[in-house]
């Protein structure tokens, strides 16, 4: 099958957490302006279009996706002109932009929250999930992604609202037609104002069983991908489709199989983020990366999608800890090679890549030293739990530490200057102590910097379309070290070996492979003339990117 083209599906995304990603006024929080102030940086990367976590008015309670006004701009963040002149300049540098879109729930402090509790007679009320109940006996024994139950009473009307997060997070109604239409018009609204599309936060959660329900052995299989969903996202892509734009579904307990149903021709979204490689882990802090069940999960929607749908590649996001201490090696000996490897892995492959601020430079995990120096709601219950577990204070941190989405959230790391360039004082949340040596600055003056790595992966995979909309075969599928895999479109072939290791890896390739001249179009080692050969060893985290001649 050939692909329809689409400017999403030739463009490279980049994800920006605004809160650390520049501060311009000295405030220590990163806003909009910093955001334009960095035009010139993301044009110079050579990304195509960005993605902004949330800036609308909220409390802040699980840092701005707990929404309390949807069409305006948290005043930390800037104002409403303030995103105004960040469109058009992003526009004016050929960057589109795509906004996060949380309409799952709200925030508690919304308008129409605060409306719908004061009375089951409220107008508001339906725009929200209610039961009856007392408070002793909760209406089922479903548990909240962030911990706890997702039922919270309120005695003034003595019914429960569900949460699926926080509490602080009531989740919205979508059997309620009144509440769609509110939320149709508002997209809309974003829509005519001239951004490129949005970014739909925990879309998969939308639809709700039956609370008679019992949870499966996923706690959350009463609130994910639940059977009826097609009929609230159909309605949802009617209104996209009024619109030349970029939609990206946050999709959990999406399988690869269905993944065709979500984005297809007739799919729900352009593409959509799944989890099933992001979940992969050390399994015990020291413990050495799963290679094989990483490279099934990859090549599973490789697989499923090929000629079918369009996967969204990534490997960081503002949820997750950093990829380079995660999968690869943060030693001195092999931080940035392996920062490479990664990015090569998952770059080639089928779909538009995403890069998460700070990823192209291969920041890492934060040594956090207290639990004082972590903001995320989630980390800090976890912690809690664990020290009711029985475990100490700083074993409970290891994990905590090890784990938490305030790992990805350090701000950004743009030079060796006090506060690494991010801000002119204390930021909100720790700066990685490794910023003296880990910066923007000194990246962009080595032309063998990660950072740079980047910018010539971005350059080639613009340059040759078969590395854009070529199918996807693997090689040395059972090769528990190596991910190698073919981009084919018509005659233009393209191949991609990368060892996952920190040790050398032999491989052999099938005559399918080595009946081919290969010639050598990007390396992560110094080898840059290094030939392809049939079989042979891979040097720890080497990576080759190869074209057939």
């Amino acid at each position: 099958m050939t692909y329809a083209k689409a400017w999403w599906k030739e463009a490279v995304g980049y994800q920006i957490y605004p809160a650390s990603f520049k501060d311009s006024n000295g405030d220590g929080i990163g806003d909009l302006n910093g955001i334009r102030e960095k035009i010139p940086y993301l044009k110079d990367l050579g990304i195509g279009f960005i993605w902004i976590n949330p800036i609308y008015p909220s409390p802040f309670i699980d840092n701005g996706y707990d929404i309390s006004d949807y069409q305006g701009i948290l005043g930390k963040f800037g104002t409403m002109e303030d995103f105004d002149l960040l469109l058009a300049e992003a526009h004016q540098a050929g960057i589109k932009i795509i906004m996060d879109l949380v309409i799952n729930h709200s925030s508690d402090q919304h308008e129409w929250f605060i409306e719908a509790k004061k009375s089951k007679e409220n107008p508001y009320h339906d725009y929200y999930i209610w039961v009856d109940g007392i408070p002793e006996e909760k209406p089922n024994e479903w548990q909240s992604i962030f911990g706890g139950s997702v039922w919270e009473y309120e005695p003034e009307i003595q019914q429960y609202y569900m949460h699926i997060f926080a509490k602080e997070q009531p989740d919205l109604n979508w059997e309620s037609t009144q509440l769609k239409n509110e939320l149709f018009t508002m997209i809309r609204w974003w829509l005519d104002k001239g951004i490129d599309g949005f970014r739909l936060d925990a879309i998969s959660h939308v639809k709700k069983d039956k609370y008679s329900v019992k949870a499966t052995e996923n706690p959350f299989s009463p609130f994910q991908n639940v059977s009826g969903i097609e009929e609230h996202l159909n309605e949802l892509k009617d209104v996209f489709d009024e619109y030349d734009i970029l939609t990206v579904g946050e999709a959990s307990g999406v399988t690869a199989e269905e993944g065709p149903e979500w984005v297809g021709p007739d799919g729900y979204f352009d593409m959509i983020f799944e989890f099933d490689h992001i979940s992969i882990w050390k399994h015990e802090k020291e413990g050495e990366l799963d290679v094989l069940q990483l490279k099934k999960a990859l090549s599973d929607w490789q697989t499923s999608l090929d000629g079918k749908g369009w996967n969204a590649l990534y490997m960081e996001n503002h949820d997750v800890p950093r990829s380079v201490s995660v999968f690869g090696d943060t030693s001195e000996e092999f931080w940035a090679i392996s920062a490479k490897a990664i990015a090569m892995m998952y770059f080639f492959l089928q779909g538009t890549p995403f890069i998460y601020q700070g990823q192209e430079i291969g920041m890492t995990n934060a040594p956090f030293t207290s639990i004082e120096e972590i903001d995320a709601v989630d980390s800090k219950r976890l912690y809690r739990q664990l020290i009711q577990e029985g475990k100490s204070e700083a074993e409970a941190l290891d994990i905590v530490a090890d784990t938490t989405r305030d790992n990805g959230r350090t701000p950004m790391q743009w030079s060796a200057e006090d506060f690494a360039g991010f801000s002119t004082n204390q930021p909100w949340l720790m700066i990685n102590p490794n910023y003296p040596v880990l910066n923007v600055e000194d990246q962009e003056e080595d032309p063998t910097s990660i950072l740079q790595f980047y910018k010539k992966m971005i350059r080639i995979r613009r340059a040759h379309m078969g590395l854009i909309y070529g199918s996807f075969i693997e090689h040395l599928t059972e090769h528990s070290q190596v991910y190698s895999y073919e981009r084919i479109l018509e005659q233009d072939r393209y191949l991609v070996i990368v060892n996952l290791t920190n040790d050398p890896a032999e491989y052999t390739f099938t005559e399918e492979v080595s009946q081919h001249a290969w010639q050598l179009l990007l390396t992560n080692t110094n080898q840059q003339d290094r030939l392809f050969k049939s079989s042979g060893t891979l040097e720890p985290y080497e990576a080759c990117l190869y074209k057939k001649l």
